[in-house]
């Protein structure tokens, strides 16, 4: 078939008949064969252009057709199925990771859409051994909830009687992930990473990070602020102490002050609303923990180059101090000008910003502090260590994003909200020291 004749096939396919007939095969009474798959092949590629060029009639036209169609209801899930499945390997191959995915269709998209991508990543996952995929794409598997709970694949496309919602909502998905730009690979993709079962890669111990995700845990769920404020100050204070100790491990282990390893990267979520002074909270979290971030504003995440213990500080803090910052912002309330007019998100905006600002200060300072006493614990000068690190760190952001710009933060448009978020910082704890008795040392 040439490209006119072809493209004159994709426009009879996606009219449809008059007056809303069902559509009727020459093999509706029989097997589909290969003409049968042509069809449903041009249709879906109809679907999607007609998607790409955002025109929704002839997109619902395609829909309709494919929906419909007797004899074609196998034809078409198979090829659902396989498009599902080829690109999702493909976002694999792009530097795109399972977390990264699923934050991007729940921002573009509704809950049915994540649902189904959630389930074509466990389905797509099944590919590989486990000893070929890395630990932290795992961890993010387990994180989203991929996992297999179907018997036959037909089933996690979730037909419930609307077929045509399930076909438009497959082949949105699709389209989504047909058009993701490529991203900087973090880890190994899914079939090349070569680890030993049981033993995890990094220098992050895992029974610390398990106290710490307790110890968040429980300041998340208390009701009383000052009992949040001790469990996520314990929190800070362990993994600072697990960050240098592993800094000085790691300079042991080889010759040379930068010590073994190398830095890696992952991607945390900035979520809407005020996604800029989030991203500024994340950066100054980073920089205090020998971390480089760089935001992505426009997939909804920033990617935290550093060393894993360092990466596992980041994380954890970012999380603990977004909860406080929250918080203080909810009991904060609303704000009016004098004109009644409101004036809640400038406030708000500007509260998050400085905010961000006065805890980068007081974390610099936790860091020095930090570094002074386990400087003296260990009877050595650690600068040199940390110093080489961060170069290390630097390399790999200008490796990773080699054109990467700096751009302005934004504009503060509230005094009060200024005034007041700076206050709400100098209240977060940061230090553990005589509130919990050891402090995780």
């Amino acid at each position: 078939m040439s490209g006119g004749e072809r493209e004159g096939a994709r426009r009879r396919w996606s009219l449809g008949p008059p007056g809303g007939a069902a559509w009727s095969f020459p093999w509706s009474s029989g097997e589909p064969g290969q003409g049968a798959e042509d069809l449903v092949t041009g249709l879906l590629s109809a679907a999607l252009e007609a998607r790409r060029r955002r025109d929704e009639t002839e997109f619902r036209r395609c829909v309709k057709v494919l929906a419909q169609g007797q004899g074609l209801r196998q034809v078409v899930d198979r090829a659902l199925l396989d498009a599902l499945n080829r690109h999702v390997t493909l976002a694999w191959r792009g530097g795109w990771q399972p977390a990264d995915v699923v934050r991007l269709v729940v921002r573009r998209l509704e809950a049915r859409h994540v649902r189904l991508v959630t389930d074509a990543v466990a389905a797509e996952m099944r590919a590989y051994a486990a000893a070929t995929v890395d630990d932290r794409w795992l961890d993010q598997l387990d994180a989203i909830g991929a996992t297999v709970w179907w018997g036959r694949d037909e089933e996690y496309l979730r037909d419930d009687g609307d077929r045509a919602a399930m076909v438009a909502c497959a082949l949105r998905v699709i389209h989504l992930l047909a058009t993701l730009p490529p991203l900087e690979r973090l880890c190994p993709v899914p079939g090349t990473a070569r680890r030993t079962p049981g033993v995890r890669d990094g220098a992050v111990d895992e029974r610390t990070l398990a106290r710490v995700r307790a110890l968040l845990a429980k300041a998340e769920s208390t009701e009383f602020e000052a009992e949040a404020e001790t469990f996520t100050a314990a929190a800070q204070a362990l993994m600072a102490r697990h960050s240098i100790d592993a800094a000085l491990l790691a300079s042991q282990a080889t010759a040379g002050p930068g010590g073994a390893g190398r830095p890696e990267g992952r991607r945390l979520g900035v979520d809407a609303p005020y996604e800029g002074p989030k991203a500024m909270l994340l950066d100054v979290i980073a920089s205090a923990n020998h971390c480089r971030s760089v935001w992505s504003r426009h997939f909804g995440f920033a990617t935290v180059l550093g060393f894993p213990a360092d990466l596992a500080a980041v994380e954890v803090l970012f999380t603990s101090l977004l909860v406080q910052a929250t918080t203080a912002l909810r009991l904060a309330g609303s704000r009016r000008d004098g004109s009644g007019r409101s004036r809640t998100r400038s406030f708000r905006q500007s509260f998050l910003a400085a905010y961000a600002q006065r805890i980068g200060e007081r974390l610099r300072e936790a860091a020095g502090e930090a570094v002074r006493e386990a400087a003296a614990d260990a009877g050595r000068d650690l600068l040199p260590v940390l110093a080489a690190r961060e170069q290390a760190v630097e390399a790999k952001v200008e490796e990773i994003f080699p054109t990467l710009t700096m751009v302005g933060a934004g504009a503060v448009s509230n005094r009060e909200g200024w005034i007041s978020g700076r206050a709400a910082a100098d209240r977060a704890v940061l230090d553990a020291r005589g509130k919990i008795a050891g402090g995780g040392h």
